[in-house]
Order: structure tokens, then sequence, then C-alpha cells
């Protein structure tokens, strides 16, 4: 279908072409649609205008185009040759309307009847939409006057003006419709339009349901399908003013529509996430909701929720201070139920079976400001180990206790190790040290106390950030099966004030039993240092020549007690001075007691082979005999010199009173008031050792001879899982002569500290062994030499440091160096200890004794609420009047210091300094050691 438009005048209107006619009843187009079709003999020429109606432009006095349409046969006509001559003749002699034409009224393509709108629509749909703006843009460079602009954007408006021909106007975008910025600074968007409906047509008022092709629809659909829609319809100057009013009251509403575009837009986002977020509350609330079904509340503040068997206990401000999981091997699909009426106890407690499986019990006891939960675990299948683990939260404060570990970990929350079985050992090999107690303690408030007769192991994962307890039986620590199987046992206490919880759960008063002369006793040791007769590579080197040139160098520094090591007697279990070595041992001895000073043997409960002691025990069935055998086999170990050696069966009751008769012997014929009990560790035991009556574990067997000789004037022990009676102090684990073996030194001080031992024995100034390689035996089960003198600044730093400890102890001598520096140092460490650490020692004896509080304790004791005191491990107070900031590394003089709150006064230069801050590098001469002294909360600067 093809056609061509033009426009004309007014004046031209009534001529005629080729005798066509043009229909003179039709209606104008502001007239109301005619009742019937005209008749054929109304029709009438062209050309003969007389008798009809006046147009609209005559009506509104203005001259309007006219649209015409040329057929395709006046097309092909105007292009033979013949017609050239009527090209430039004036539109009155070469235009000629359509038949049918009405005039001032849209026109309608001819052929409309044969187009297939419904492939067209198809066509449309499937071609790629072009991206048009939401006004028309016009170009520039418009076309010349009197023909169309063929530019995409450009509306053309024909006026013919008097006396000349057609006029094109171009209305152009002003440059805020194109796609620049809005008013608000946001990218305007672009906007997918239908090409087939411009913004002119879509403000047209749609027409009436028209009939095409036997189909009905409607005039916007129409107009939508239609390619000769797309042109202009403008027929008059009142049209164009419409179009110019319309676009100014539709501008507003552009803006508006873009704001609502654009809120729209963050509404949507905005949906979007609140669908996410309940999404998640409901999945939260779900999860919360069977969880707080499923658990349930024992005693007021346990949290147990039996099914995932996750427990929690509360403080009275019901915050959470402990949590984990209970019965971690027992499975998951395993449903718990109230224990059998048989299976209860009268108690109070609530009991809890995993049917076949396990059993549980928990109970309460109220003591006022503490409260203490105690859980048992029944094992009711072989294989089954008793397993609870609980977090190891920052939050919830660090955990302490156990002793010492394999990496000398400051704090129990920083280790990282598998289960082992928690026994004394020595910790350069074993897991755990010489100083064990089934006590741990939380920086919060919480402590966990483990039952004796539980086979306990211990173990701590890094990765999961869990502490665990497992009871299991093995073949040697715990061989002795108290019961048919494996039960874990223990207790848990909270409180808010730390310093009763510890002494609550350490131990009751030291004080029961003691008399004034282990009072006396215990103040020597704290007054007085130690002095260790130095090891010899051969034990025929110690005589009484050495003793006495020992006690000579000595006295300079001060009197003391000098311990004399297991070379006394000739064979390791003797009993017996050696006479050959020692002939005058008594007069040695008696004039060491007039120079001051207390002589102390070390005595061991191994008996050599090679002793005469050895048939005489084996005789009378002393000795630890192996396990499934008979009680006149014994038992052998090795110790230190001795590579075979059978060891005193403690259960049985004729091996104390045999050994208190040799002890009384030596007392008597030499004079001895004092013994140091050198029980090696728990693993220093035969390994397949059997007990007349059987044993918890390997340690409480140096708990009961060490109970056993408590009134013989024991000075101190080297193995303990108890806390023993005053005046014995622990001794800590042999140490390396290098930086490495001082770090270690005093994390055992400390650690032993925290875990209720008041009253601990360093080792010897400078190390008591030097070894360049890492370990791989015990060191308890071999004898070894004194180290050559250590590094002078090493010496110095250990010195300093052990002036503050509980008690010092001396192997080589400040002399031996022959250095004024050393000299001078050692002299100024005598005079700190007498006049300032003495007295702090003494003035919190007494505390110690009834509480069970450290006389030496880490930071966090002061202020556990205090998070830099909690990771502070180089430092210590005394009591709570002294912090002691020492150098622990080589080459350092300056290192960096924290004070609790309070005020302090600096011990090297006599300042003030205020607390609760750190001080950075602070500066630490190599003859001087940082220590501060406590001030009134009234001391001003």
């Amino acid at each position: 279908m093809a056609q061509l438009t033009t426009t004309t005048t007014a004046s031209g209107a009534a001529q005629a072409l080729n005798g066509e006619y043009l229909d003179l009843s039709l209606a104008y187009a502001d007239e109301d649609e005619p009742e019937c079709e005209p008749k054929p003999e109304q029709r009438q020429p062209l050309l003969n205008t007389a008798g009809r109606k006046p147009s609209l432009s005559e009506r509104r006095n203005v001259d309007l185009p006219y649209l015409r349409v040329v057929h395709e046969r006046v097309r092909e006509r105007e292009r033979e040759p013949e017609t050239e001559a009527t090209t430039d003749s004036s539109p009155d002699q070469s235009s000629t309307f359509a038949p049918g034409l009405r005039r001032n009224s849209i026109s309608m393509p001819s052929g409309i009847n044969a187009l297939d709108l419904e492939a067209l629509r198809l066509r449309h749909q499937m071609q790629a939409q072009d991206a048009l703006h939401e006004e028309t843009i016009a170009d520039d460079a418009t076309s010349s006057l009197g023909t169309p602009a063929t530019t995409p954007g450009t509306t053309t408006l024909n006026t013919p003006d008097k006396g000349t021909g057609a006029t094109t106007i171009n209305f152009a975008s002003t440059p805020n419709d194109d796609d620049s910025d809005d008013e608000f600074g946001n990218v305007k968007k672009r906007v997918y339009r239908d090409r087939f409906r411009n913004r002119r047509r879509a403000s047209i008022a749609p027409l009436p349901a028209l009939r095409l092709n036997s189909k009905e629809m409607l005039a916007s659909d129409f107009d939508t399908h239609s390619l000769a829609s797309n042109q202009a319809s403008i027929t008059s100057v009142n049209s164009l003013a419409s179009l110019l009013r319309e676009k100014m009251q539709a501008f507003p509403q552009l803006i508006r529509k873009k704001k609502r575009e654009t809120k729209d837009y963050k509404i949507k986002i905005f949906v979007i996430i609140m669908f996410f977020i309940i999404i998640f509350l409901i999945g939260y609330a779900y999860i919360a909701y069977h969880q707080q079904v499923l658990t349930k509340s024992y005693f007021q503040k346990i949290k147990f929720n039996s099914v995932d068997r996750i427990f929690r206990i509360l403080n009275h401000d019901d915050k959470e201070v402990i949590s984990g999981q209970l019965g971690v091997t027992l499975s998951s699909d395993s449903a718990p139920f109230h224990c059998l009426e048989e299976q209860r106890r009268s108690d109070g407690s609530v009991c809890i079976e995993w049917n076949g499986v396990a059993r549980l019990h928990m109970n309460f006891e109220d003591k006022g400001v503490f409260r203490c939960y105690t859980l048992q675990w029944q094992a009711l299948t072989p294989g089954l180990l008793p397993t609870d683990c609980y977090e190891l939260k920052r939050d919830n404060g660090l955990w302490f206790g156990g002793g010492i570990t394999k990496g000398q970990e400051w704090s129990l929350s920083y280790a990282n190790f598998d289960f082992m079985p928690y026994a004394s050992g020595d910790s350069k090999v074993h897991q755990f040290g010489n100083g064990v107690k089934r006590y741990f303690i939380n920086s919060i408030g919480v402590a966990m106390q483990v039952s004796e007769r539980t086979p306990l192991q211990l173990g701590i994962n890094r990765t999961e950030n869990q502490f665990c307890l497992r009871a299991a039986n093995d073949d040697f620590t715990f061989v002795n099966r108290l019961t048919a199987l494996p039960q874990l046992d223990y207790k848990i206490c909270t409180t808010e004030d730390m310093r009763s919880l510890h002494m609550l759960m350490t131990q009751q008063s030291l004080w029961d039993g003691l008399k004034e002369q282990d009072i006396q006793v215990l103040h020597s040791l704290l007054e007085e240092p130690v002095w260790r007769i130095p090891n010899q590579d051969l034990p025929d080197s110690l005589n009484e020549t050495v003793i006495c040139d020992y006690s000579e160098s000595a006295i300079a520094m001060g009197l003391g007690h000098i311990v004399i090591n297991e070379f006394w007697q000739e064979n390791i279990g003797d009993f017996s001075v050696d006479r050959a070595r020692f002939p005058t041992l008594k007069d040695t001895i008696d004039v060491l007691h007039r120079r001051g000073f207390k002589v102390v043997f070390t005595i061991q409960p191994f008996i050599s082979t090679d002793s005469v002691n050895f048939k005489d025990a084996v005789r009378r069935k002393l000795l630890i005999y192996e396990r499934h055998s008979e009680r006149s086999i014994p038992a052998l170990t090795r110790y230190k010199s001795c590579s075979s050696a059978g060891v005193l069966d403690i259960t049985n009751n004729a091996s104390v009173p045999w050994l208190l008769e040799k002890l009384q012997r030596l007392k008597e014929e030499y004079g001895v008031k004092s013994f140091y009990l050198d029980l090696g560790t728990g693993y220093n035991l035969p390994h397949y050792y059997q007990c007349r009556q059987p044993l918890d574990n390997p340690d409480m067997y140096a708990r009961m001879l060490t109970a056993s000789l408590e009134g013989e004037g024991l000075m101190a022990v080297s193995t303990a899982s108890v806390v023993p009676k005053p005046p014995i102090f622990l001794s800590t684990p042999p140490a390396n002569a290098t930086w490495e073996g001082l770090r270690e030194t005093l994390a055992a001080v400390l650690n032993y500290g925290v875990i209720g031992y008041p009253f601990v024995l360093p080792g010897a100034i400078g190390g008591d062994y030097l070894l360049e390689r890492s370990l791989t035996k015990m060191v308890t089960f071999y004898s070894l030499g004194q180290p050559p003198l250590p590094d002078p600044e090493l010496f110095i730093r250990w010195l300093q440091l052990a002036t503050f400890l509980p008690a010092m102890q001396f192997s080589h001598l400040p002399s031996e160096y022959r250095s004024d520096l050393v000299t001078r140092v050692a002299q100024e460490m005598k005079e700190v200890r007498q006049t300032v650490v003495i007295a702090l020692l003494k003035k919190y004896l007494s505390p110690s004794m009834n509480e069970g509080l450290p006389l030496v304790r880490p930071l966090w004791m002061m202020d556990p609420h205090d998070p830099a005191c909690l990771i502070v491990s180089d430092e210590f107070s005394v009591g709570e009047e002294l912090i002691v900031a020492p150098i622990l590394d080589a080459g350092r003089e300056e290192r960096e210091v924290y004070l609790p709150q309070g005020v302090w006064k600096d011990g090297i230069d006599g300042s003030l300094r205020k607390g609760s801050r750190w001080m950075h590098g602070y500066r630490v001469p190599k003859e001087k050691i940082a220590y501060f002294r406590k001030m009134p909360d009234n001391t001003r600067f």
C-alpha cells in the first residue's frame, strides 16, 4: 500500500481532477456523525461548489491544510511524460482529492482491509525495540520550507501563510528532555517506548472500536500496529496550542513520574532486604523456639538441652559464665529419658539416662555467695568414654590450672594438645609437670574440681576452642580400674568474688596442726637462702672438704639451709652415711650448725639393688611388686645414678615404720633435722607396678608418702598432687641453664600458685643443668652434673628475679665470677629482699595460709576484670602491694610495663606512676630490676 500526502489551501479545495467527485453530504470533523450514508444522487462534481456547507476553515476564519491521498493510478499518471507540463502548475490545477475523502478529518490508509494485522503484530514483537526518549528531539539543522524533515525526533507542522506555500515548523526538545541529569543530580533513566506511538498520540482520546478484517479492535490497538499512525495529525492552530498546553501540563507530571520511578527503585531494594531479614528472623525464631522448648532449667541457673546436650551455667545476673557440650561421645540419635526409680538418688539430684549407653546425675549445692554444681557421668556400655567439652571463649575469661604443661603456656586457653592422662611427670617429656592438681579456675569467677577417683584425661583443642575432660583407663596411669566402667565426676562452682572462690576450692586452712617450730622453719625459708651443694660428675667427688669450702663461700651472702644431695650414702636406699667419704661428717655438721647453717639430707623412696637394705626389703615384702605376679618379685625402675632400684610400697603398713626408723637413727647420730624428699614423678614408678592396696593414680603414692613423713621435718618435696602441710615447699622442675630456663622458672612459680601451692621453691639461680639439645628422656631419671658457670648477664637477671620469689636457691655463688658488677648486684638484691620483699612475704603469709592464695601472684588475681592483666605473663605481684617486671631475654635493657589501677612508686628512681596504663620503652639497666610499690589511694603527684 503506497500513498503520497501533500497539502493545499482552502482556495483550491473546490477544484476537481479527472472527473472525481467529492461527497458533500459528509459531516465535518467538528460535527456530529450523519445519521445515514449519503445517496449516490447527492454526489456533486468537485468543481461545482455551489450550495455546499461552509467549511471549518471558513467558519473559524483561518486557513487550514488539507490532507490529500493520491492513489497508485494517479501516481503512475503523474510519472508519465505528458504530465511534466502540469508539474509546475498551481495546486488548483494539479491537486485532486481521493474519492470519498472527508475534509478536515483523519485519513485512513487505503487498502486497510488487506492488512494482516496479526502478522504485523508478531513481527513487531519479534523486533528489538529502540530506546526512545521521553520527548522526541528535533535536530538543530531543520529541513527547508515546504519540505518535511526526515530527521527522527522532529515534529513537522505545515501551516500555509497567505500568498506563500506550506511552512514547516520544527519543535525541538529542550536539553532537559535528553539523557541529562534531573534536578536532583540523578541520571535519567532511558525509557523504552513503542515505536508506533509517540507522546502526542498517547494524549489523544481513544477512538471508537473499528472492525477490520472481520476482527474488532480498539483504536489504540489499531494505532499501535498501523504504520500510517506514526504521522502527525495536527490540523489547526488550535491543535498546535493544545499541543503546547499539554506539554506544559505534562512537564510537572513527568518530573513526578521520574521521582516516583526513583522511589520505586529504592522501595524494591528495601522490600528485598526486608524479605531476607524476615526469612532470617523466621529461621532464627524457629531454631530458638525449638531449643527453648528442648532446653530445661535445672536448679534455676543450669540450662540443659538433653537432646543436643548443650550445657550452660548462669550467674546471679543471669549472664552465661560457662557453656559447653556434655556427653560428646554419645550418639546423636540416642533419646534421653528420666532414670527409673531405683536409679535415682535421695540427695535431690536430677538423673537422666540414655538407654543402655550412659547415665548423668546433676546436683546443686547453695553456699550463699557460691553456687556449686556436681556432674557425674556413668558409662553403661563398654567402650564408651564419658567426655565433656567447654568453650574457651575470650568473653568467658581465661582458664588456668593443671600446673605447668609441656609447652609452658601461660594459660590453658593458649595450649593445644590431644587427650593425655593427667599425672605428674617431666614437663620436658610428658604433657604435665611435677606439680599437678585437679583444679582449674577461670578469670571471671568459675572454678572446676575433678574427683581423684576419675581416670582423668585432659585435652585442649585450639581449632575448636574447647577444653575437654574425659574419663578413660589405660595400662599405666589409671590401670587400677576403680569402677567397672569409666566414670567422670567433677564439680563446678561460680561466684562474683574470685578471691573467695579460690579459697573455697583450694583447701581448708593450712594452720591446722602446725607447731611453733614449723612456723619458725617456714620463716627461715622465706628469709634465708637455700644453698645446694653442687652435683659432681662422680658420686665419689662429694666429701667433707667440698661441704666445708662451699659453706665458707656462702656465708658472705648469708646463712641458710645447706642441702646435701643423695650421694651422702654409698648406695641409694642405704639411709646411712658413707663412712669412707665422710669419716667425720658429724663434726662437720656441728661446725655448720655453729655457723648458723641448717643441714638438710636428700632422701628418696627408691632402694638400689646394690644396697644392703634391698635384700631386707624383699624379704619383708616392703617393695612394690610386679603386676600379676607373686608379691615376692619386686618391680624395678631406674633412679638417677642407680640403674636398677626397687620402690617402697607405701600402702604396706610395715613400710612406713621401717623407713621412719632409718630416718630417726640419722637424726640422733648426725643431728640432722630436715630432709628434702625426692619423689621423682609419677612416671618414675615401675611401669607394671602393683601395690598391696590399689592406688587411684600414680600421684597418690607421692601424696601418701609425703603425709606419712610430715612430722619428720620435711623441708621440700619434688612432686605433689595436693598442697603439702607447711613448712613443706614444692620444688619447681629442674631448669636448663639458658634464657628459656629462666622463663620456665617464672611460669612454674605462677602456675603452681594459681592451683593452690603458695610455697614454691624455685630451682637454683643460673640453672640446674645444661643441655644444648632438646630432651627425649626424663631429667629425674638421671643424675646431671652442675652446669658450668652461666653467662654473667643470665646469672644477674636470674638473681634479680629470684629476689622477689618465695624462696631463693643457689648452686653457683656470686663470688665465683670475680666480677665487681655481679658482686654489686648481689649485694643490692640482698638488701632489697631484706628491706622490702621479706616484710611483704610475712605480711601475706597469713592470708595464704587461710585462703590458699599464693604469695607470688599473676596480675589478673589483683584485678580479674582488667583485660590487660589477663594477657601479661612476664609480670607478677608480691601480695597486692608490689609489682615486679623482670627482664627475661638476653641483651635487653628496656621493656613494656603495665601497672594495674592505683598509684605506684618506682623502685628504680623513686618517682610516682599512675596505674591502669602501659609504660612503653621503660628503661631497665643491667644492674637494675623494675619493681613498683603501691602507695595509698590519696597519694597525689
